[in-house]
């Protein structure tokens, strides 16, 4: 997962791989694909997957399995189905 500056980062370099003028996919996205394997030291090989890699995508680790909620906003924990209540 990346934190908000090294998605950033991953933001920019996802742009720019639109705008090479190459046919392949992995040309185009070489920049982000190098940037995050070197960050991560996974091989990723699907720039688009690296685009759900942020952790503010993400919500709080649920208070009764301790995995994560799948969104900030989520009322249920997808893991074990703990419902919580989210102050508004």
């Amino acid at each position: 997962m990346l934190d908000k500056n090294e998605f950033a980062i991953a933001s920019e370099l996802y742009s720019k791989g639109f705008k090479v003028a190459k046919s392949d996919r992995q040309e185009k996205f070489k920049e982000l694909l190098e940037y995050y394997n070197n960050l991560t030291g996974f091989g990723e090989t699907e720039p688009n997957a690296i685009m759900h890699h942020s952790l503010e995508q993400i919500g709080s680790d649920c208070e009764n399995c301790g995995k994560p909620y799948r969104t900030p906003k989520a009322k249920l924990c997808a893991s074990c189905g703990n419902k919580r209540i989210i102050a508004e």
